[in-house]
Formats: structure tokens, C-alpha cells, sequence
């Protein structure tokens, strides 16, 4: 049997992960600035994650939700501390979809109210009502079409604006990125974040934080939405919650009460899924992974403007992208052939750097020493 052909695929295998380093079936050894789409958080492999799986398997990797699992209340407790939100509530899931689905659902349940604003170059995924708000045409199913989505300019606070004062009684909710991804790491203005928690408030909309990539301290802060200064009703997470192990979640404001079966899940918050959470969260607090976060981020950012080839470096942390021009066209192929090392990509020409957020010093400098090497022999 075939596998469904789903995605373009380079023709590496990798059978062996620590750190930032990944190596393939040959024992060639590869640096990873990807983290396979930033859910590679605090690092491949760590020690104290895979102790906490182990020992967790050990005793009992799955029951349904229908016992009391204590791992998911200390999971809550630990995730509201770090993250600032102590009085959220929390529902657990899998996927950053299925996050993102649950929150548009909830906010349409609370506020009886059907409209979706979104923006130009957003994604939230690919379940039926994600995709409903992805601002992509080739991945909507003619089933997922709907009528009840608004899609509007990204960082366009006068447009957010006037669409609320013509519709704001019919909108549910507003959703968006802080640091779009797939977009091509287009940050969210403050102020535009600031209009969303306004305009939400007046108008009695739900504010979702879609944090599946740009979350979980990948900018610096907890969540990227923090740099504004605001609190959204919402925020979804999932990638570099669990380090690899699929698990996702929902931080839900206390003024949204929950109700008996309006959400529900069978493999959500399942024990394995919450000791690689809470190892995740854990290794973050004991070596201060936010801060090393920023500080790698900050530097890289600075080494790479230096360069005069590479145009509109942007993001915040390790959260980084910049435009790739046409005199260096395999600039990504290259770099992953000939210096080995992984990087991301939006479409048509951004790289995106998505690494751990253990990213070392050295590590950074390598990169930035290959860039270098690669752009100094481009026959362009």
C-alpha cells in the first residue's frame, strides 16, 4: 500500500536527533534551524523530557477523559504560571488545528453569533472551520466554504475598524497570529493588536490568539500577542508544546463558563501527552529558555542584517524570517545540500528560521558562517 503523496519531501532520513543536531542513515550530521515546523522547542531528545515519558509509560499512557487525570490540573497549574494566565481555563486537544477549531466553536457558542474576522496570508490550519478562516484558496475543500468569514487586511486597523462598525453586532470573534508563519513571518503591529482587544471588547466579540507557532515562548515572551500589552479571550497552542509529542490546547478567559460537552476529546490530555508537556514547560523555566530566546534572536537578527543581499530581515526571538532575492534562488537548497543545515520556507522566496529555543551561541554562529559562505560563492 502506498502512502498518500501529501507533501514534497527531500530524500533524507533522519534516525537520530540531540540538541540542534540531527543525523541522517549515513551518519552525516545536520543543524536544525526548522525544529520540523518550530515544534522542536526546547531542544531534540532532552534528557529530563524523555525521562518524564519514560517514566510515565511506565505506569499508564492512556485512559480517556472520562477518570480524573491529576497530570492535567498540575499541567494547568504549571502552564498558567509561565505563562502569566493563572486564572484561564484550560481544554487539551492534539493538533494546532483542532485548537484553533475548538476556539472558533466556543466563541460562536458564548456570543450566538456566526461571523469570523480574519486576515490576508493567515493560517490556522486545516480542520473544517481552521481552514474556513486560512487565507488560502488550494487547501478549502468545497464543503468548507462558508459565508460567515471576513477576511481582511493584516496590520489594517482602519479596515478592522470599519467592518465592526458595519457588522461588529454579527461578529463572534477575531482571529489572528501575533508573527504570522506560513504568511512569511509577518509580525502583528502593537497597535493593530491593541485595536483587535478593543473593538472585540465594544462590540462583545471574542479576541482568539492564535499562538500555535508564534507561541510557548518562541518570541521572547509566552505568547507573542504579550508584546502589545493586552489579554485576548483565547489562546491556542500547540507545536513546541510538547516537543514533538502531539499535543495542543486552549487557554480560555474566566468569563467564558463551560458547559458539559459543548468541546470534548478522546486522546486530549492523555497522560503521556501531559508528562512531555509538563517536561517541556519545566526544562523552559529551569534554564530560562524565554531569555536565551530573545538574546539568540536579537543576535541572529543583527548578523543578518548585515548582509546588503538579504532584504526585510524580520520576527521577533526565534521566530525569524528574511526575503531571499532573485540573484540567490537556492539559497535554502543550498544551504541544506552543501553546508547541512535545515531551514524553513514561505512561499515565493522567504527563509524562515524556526529553531530550538536551547539554540546556542555557537550554533547561531555556524549558521550565520554558512550564510555567508553560500551568498560569497553564488555565481550571481
Amino acid at each position: 500500500m502506498p502512502l498518500f503523496d501529501v507533501y514534497p519531501i527531500q530524500d533524507i532520513t533522519i534516525v537520530k536527533a540531540k540538541g540542534s543536531r540531527v543525523w541522517d542513515q549515513q551518519g552525516q550530521e545536520y543543524l536544525d534551524l526548522y525544529g520540523g515546523h518550530a515544534v522542536i522547542s526546547i531542544g531534540h531528545s532532552h534528557p529530563h523530557w524523555v525521562e518524564r515519558i519514560k517514566t510515565q509509560l511506565d505506569k499508564i499512557a492512556f485512559y480517556s477523559n472520562s477518570i480524573r487525570i491529576p497530570l492535567q490540573q498540575e499541567l494547568a497549574t504549571k502552564l498558567g504560571t509561565l505563562a502569566g494566565k493563572p486564572n484561564y481555563q484550560l481544554f487539551l486537544c492534539n493538533s494546532g488545528a483542532e485548537a484553533n477549531e475548538n476556539a472558533l466553536k466556543l466563541a460562536s457558542f458564548y456570543t450566538g453569533r456566526k461571523k469570523i474576522i480574519a486576515f490576508t496570508k493567515a493560517f490556522h490550519g486545516r480542520t473544517s472551520l481552521a481552514v474556513a478562516v486560512t487565507d488560502n484558496k488550494n487547501i478549502i475543500a468545497p464543503v468548507n466554504e462558508t459565508e460567515n468569514v471576513i477576511f481582511l487586511p493584516f496590520n489594517d486597523v482602519a479596515a478592522l475598524t470599519e467592518c465592526f462598525q458595519k457588522q461588529g453586532k454579527e461578529i463572534a470573534a477575531v482571529i489572528t497570529e501575533g508573527i504570522q508563519g506560513v504568511g512569511g513571518i509577518q509580525v502583528a503591529d502593537d497597535s493593530f493588536l491593541q485595536a483587535i482587544r478593543l473593538l472585540c471588547t465594544q462590540y462583545g466579540a471574542i479576541y482568539i490568539a492564535d499562538s500555535v507557532q508564534c507561541g510557548y515562548g518562541r518570541s521572547g515572551k509566552f505568547f507573542s500577542h504579550d508584546y502589545a500589552g493586552v489579554q485576548a479571550d483565547i489562546y491556542s497552542m500547540a507545536k513546541g508544546m510538547g516537543n514533538g509529542f502531539p499535543v495542543a490546547g486552549i487557554l480560555i478567559t474566566p468569563q467564558i463558563p463551560a458547559k458539559h460537552f459543548q468541546l470534548g476529546t478522546t486522546f486530549g490530555g492523555n497522560h503521556l501527552a501531559c508528562a512531555a508537556a509538563l517536561a517541556v514547560l519545566e526544562v523552559m523555566e529551569a534554564e530560562n529558555l524565554m531569555d536565551n530566546a530573545l538574546n539568540m534572536g536579537s543576535w541572529l537578527m543583527e548578523q543578518l542584517n548585515q548582509f546588503p543581499q538579504l532584504k526585510n530581515v524580520r520576527g521577533r526571538g526565534l521566530m525569524l524570517g528574511f526575503d531571499v532575492p532573485d540573484t540567490l534562488p537556492d539559497l535554502k537548497k543550498s544551504l541544506l545540500t552543501r553546508q547541512h543545515i535545515f531551514t524553513g520556507e514561505a512561499k515565493p522566496n522567504v527563509i524562515r528560521l524556526l529553531p530550538s529555543l536551547t539554540l546556542t551561541q555557537a550554533d547561531a554562529a555556524q549558521f550565520i558562517s554558512s550564510l555567508q559562505q553560500e551568498i560569497q560563492s553564488s555565481p550571481n
